[in-house]
């Protein structure tokens, strides 16, 4: 069998080849070298390969014609030249770009508590510089909780035992004083209004005979202890007959008919504003004495919703700051653009050993209903120092146990200036010292300025 082999100029005509000797290479051009560096090629050998004893292969590679005896003589060849320009080109580049970077890096200078960078350092891109704005008031943030104002709030409870038979009003609704809010079917009511019927009646029949006895008297029919005995018994059955109409009177009720049906009156006017009773229900006076939820909650809530009571949490460090009579800025997350005044009434003579903390109590305006009872508020109160200036709070960092922010000099100098901190709120964190108001102020990047205090050489 006869092979041909791919020879440049001057290469020999084919070669016979054994069939029990190894196959001949397939030595393929595979792309330029991304060196560029004359006419080197690269080459992947792709299977081992001997060369017939007394023979000689030719392969072409790049433009260059090699001819060699044995296939370790060409792999030492294509060694010897490839290293030698590798290096030559690694070392080239990496020469250009160490001279490259120490060019475009500039040097940052730190004298003391300043640093100092050259107008085209690439650091300068990730500060943002702001000016210090004026002094502004400064409230002191406390937790707390909106709830009815217990002084307009009325709970209602059924006097008597039975069941509910129909609700005059729903939730949203107003009551006026006297106006009904359940129909509750009670035999303990009937009995009370037969009662008062009784005592009518004997009232009566009390008065008839002390005027005949009174006439009696008069004429010497009757003598002075059965007229005695008359007023006394006219006397006990008008008190017993107010008795029993006086207790009908305190739930708006008379004593007509005693058909058995109680209308549960509301104590005062406003809107019912909760209602825990349903058709049908059996209620009982002594339920608001039960330890159950399910039983202690009251039947109707008749409330104001215009005024409500806010519960705050005082800490120890913020007791000195609060004072009855004072004036209350309520925000609320539902209403983040909109602020409710109100003032504090009441401040706890004790600590809560669970919360440590003290329980204050202010009075929250609430004409427009905006705001609903059991809602947890953030409630301002005026701090010790009037006004402050304020900034970011990642404008400031701490090292040292010391507050620190950097102010701008001067274009691409900045020196670390100490500063005291007050109190924090929404980003912002006040400075009792250390700042003036107009002072060019590193809000971002601040971090990156003490690294690159820590880092670079001082001069």
């Amino acid at each position: 069998m006869k092979s041909t082999l791919n020879a440049g100029p001057g290469a020999p005509g084919p070669v016979t080849k054994s069939p029990k000797r190894a196959p001949l290479p397939d030595c393929r051009r595979r792309r330029k070298s991304r060196f560029g560096i004359g006419m080197i090629n690269a080459f992947r050998w792709e299977q081992p390969f001997a060369v017939p004893k007394n023979r000689s292969s030719r392969f072409r590679i790049g433009t260059y014609v090699v001819s060699n005896a044995k296939a370790g003589a060409l792999t030492a060849l294509r060694w010897a030249w490839a290293l030698p320009a590798l290096v030559a080109v690694t070392v080239g580049m990496g020469g250009c770009n160490s001279n490259h970077n120490a060019e475009e890096a500039p040097a940052v200078r730190v004298a003391a508590d300043t640093v100092a960078m050259a107008t085209n350092c690439p650091q300068l891109a990730q500060l943002t510089v702001e000016t210090v704005g004026a002094k502004q008031p400064v409230f002191v943030p406390l937790t707390g909780r909106l709830v009815w104002d217990e002084n307009v709030t009325v709970r209602v409870f059924t006097p008597f035992a039975g069941i509910v038979r129909k609700l005059m009003l729903d939730v949203g609704q107003g009551a006026t004083r006297g106006s009904p809010l359940a129909q509750i079917q009670s035999a303990d009511f009937g009995q009370a209004q037969a009662d008062a019927r009784k005592a009518q009646s004997d009232f009566r029949l009390a008065e008839r005979n002390l005027a005949r006895l009174r006439d009696l008297f008069e004429h010497g029919a009757a003598p002075k202890k059965d007229l005695d005995a008359a007023e006394a018994d006219h006397d006990r059955a008008q008190a017993e007959q107010d008795r029993a109409l006086s207790r009908l009177a305190i739930y708006n009720c008379k004593a007509d008919s005693p058909d058995q049906v109680f209308l549960l009156p509301s104590p005062q006017d406003g809107i019912l504003v909760e209602k825990n009773v349903t058709p049908g229900q059996e209620v009982r006076p002594d339920q608001m004495l039960a330890n159950l939820p399910q039983f202690t909650a009251p039947l109707f809530v008749v409330s104001d919703p215009t005024r409500l009571w806010v519960w705050l949490d005082v800490t120890e460090i913020q007791l000195a700051l609060v004072h009855q009579g004072q004036e209350l800025t309520i925000r609320s997350k539902a209403f983040p653009n909109r602020a409710f005044k109100g003032e504090l009434d009441l401040i706890g003579d004790s600590l809560d050993p669970t919360t440590r903390t003290i329980r204050a109590r202010g009075t929250v305006q609430n004409p427009g209903k905006l705001l609903k009872a059991e809602l947890y508020v953030t409630v301002e109160i005026p701090d010790s120092v009037p006004l402050s200036l304020q900034v970011p709070s990642k404008a400031v960092f701490l090292r040292d146990n010391q507050y620190y922010v950097f102010l701008e000099q001067g274009t691409g100098r900045f020196q670390r200036q100490p500063v005291k901190l007050g109190s924090e709120r929404e980003g912002k964190v006040v400075i009792l010292d250390g700042l003036k108001e107009g002072q060019r102020l590193v809000t971002e990047g601040c971090l990156l300025l003490q690294s690159l205090m820590d880092n670079a050489p001082r001069s």
